[in-house]
């Protein structure tokens, strides 16, 4: 392990790995990146492989459709062809005319963005989904830009190319604390010794809160406990989008390629770092998913885990520079949404760094909104 680096990335999730990659690509050099147990091993191995444009606001609607972009092409840019996108869409399922309404001037704000998301009919919902029950159904928002990817080949296939690029990956190697002289970043204390560092990026997520009250610095970033779902194999391409209902305890669900379906619903408990499933979740997510899908009621769920939404007050990430500290900055609080945008949260993170300033709409995720009572309007989330 380098006792000296230019860059020191805390976290080693998809928002670490991919900022490290986008700082790599632009030329950054001496990047290392700590992560206290194995990468992934946080938020984004327990994620629900979700990638979607439907958000209802401007910022995110942007910053989802680069991550897209980048999503869509990224295995090939690191030559690591197993990683793909899949364009299976996302579909959200409406049921009182409340719904259609707003999700008609969501649809409207996507498509003036360039998204081509559009409103459907309950039968053409179930066009796309066969098994759906759709007595209740009044309409369904539809994407089939939106889709999934694998979160363990994301890691696996950046990791590599991470390595060749010069990028030291550090696993089971926890920072205890960031070290600042004079106002400014001097390093990071790991569990293996002090390391010098000119800037130091906290990509924490849920355990970012930790460092930051450590410098003094207040941002709001709490963890929440939410679960998730495998089941036993159902019919292959029987259910090949992100189905989603906020009727159903705000469940989403899809297929993997092997068949299982993976989802889960809006249960939560928290502020909390226990992470131990539940069997309040296993049951309301049996009855809401087979109520969006009778024919789930007869499969068998094989596998139940608990992983964090690092939450904010607005449920919108925490993208940007520290003004207390020089040469510190902070990507984390993604409530539930990093994975989806990663590729555009890095690039905007490293755009920030070697740049002073982003194309992207990082003021959006301003981290100092809280403290100004600027929240902004919820981030649709789900599970």
């Amino acid at each position: 392990m380098k006792n000296k680096v230019n860059i020191a990335i805390i976290g080693g999730g998809i928002i670490g790995l991919y900022t490290a990659y986008e700082l790599a690509k632009r030329g950054v050099e001496n990047i290392a990146v700590y992560e206290k147990n194995y990468i992934g091993s946080g938020s984004t191995f327990r994620c629900g492989t979700g990638i979607r444009q439907q958000f209802g606001d401007e910022a995110n609607i942007k910053m989802m459709k680069r991550s897209v972009e980048k999503w869509s092409t990224v295995g090939e840019e690191i030559n690591f062809p197993p990683l793909k996108m899949a364009k299976t869409g996302y579909l959200f399922l409406l049921y009182s005319e409340k719904e259609v309404e707003q999700y008609k001037k969501n649809v409207a704000l996507q498509n003036s963005l360039g998204v081509p998301s559009k409103i459907i009919t309950p039968e053409e919902a179930q066009e796309i989904v066969p098994g759906l029950d759709i007595s209740e159904v009044v309409a369904a928002s539809w994407n089939p830009t939106d889709g999934k990817a694998n979160p363990f080949l994301a890691v696996y296939g950046l990791s590599k190319a991470l390595k060749k690029m010069g990028v030291e990956i550090n696993e089971y190697t926890e920072v205890k604390e960031i070290k600042v002289k004079d106002g400014a970043v001097e390093g990071v204390k790991t569990e293996k010794g002090d390391v010098k560092a000119d800037i130091v990026l906290n990509a924490a997520n849920a355990w970012a809160k930790i460092f930051n009250e450590k410098l003094g610095v207040k941002i709001p970033i709490e963890p929440y406990k939410h679960q998730g779902i495998v089941t036993e194999p159902f019919k292959v391409g029987e259910i090949k989008p992100m189905v989603v209902s906020f009727k159903h305890g705000g469940a989403y669900l899809t297929q993997k390629p092997n068949g299982g379906i993976i989802g889960g619903i809006a249960l939560k408990y928290g502020p909390t770092w226990d992470i131990t499933p539940t069997y309040e979740f296993l049951r309301e997510v049996a009855k809401n998913f087979s109520k969006i899908i009778p024919a789930l009621k007869y499969i068998t769920i094989i596998r139940q885990w608990g992983g964090y939404y690092a939450e904010t007050p607005d449920h919108n990430a925490t993208i940007g520079k520290i003004n207390e500290i020089e040469g510190y900055y902070l990507s984390a609080g993604f409530s539930g949404h990093g994975f989806m945008l990663a590729p555009a949260a890095a690039e905007g993170m490293a755009e920030l760094i070697t740049k002073g300033s982003s194309s992207l709409p990082l003021d959006f995720y301003d981290p100092y909104r809280f403290e100004r009572g600027e929240l902004r309007e919820h981030a649709i989330q789900m599970g």
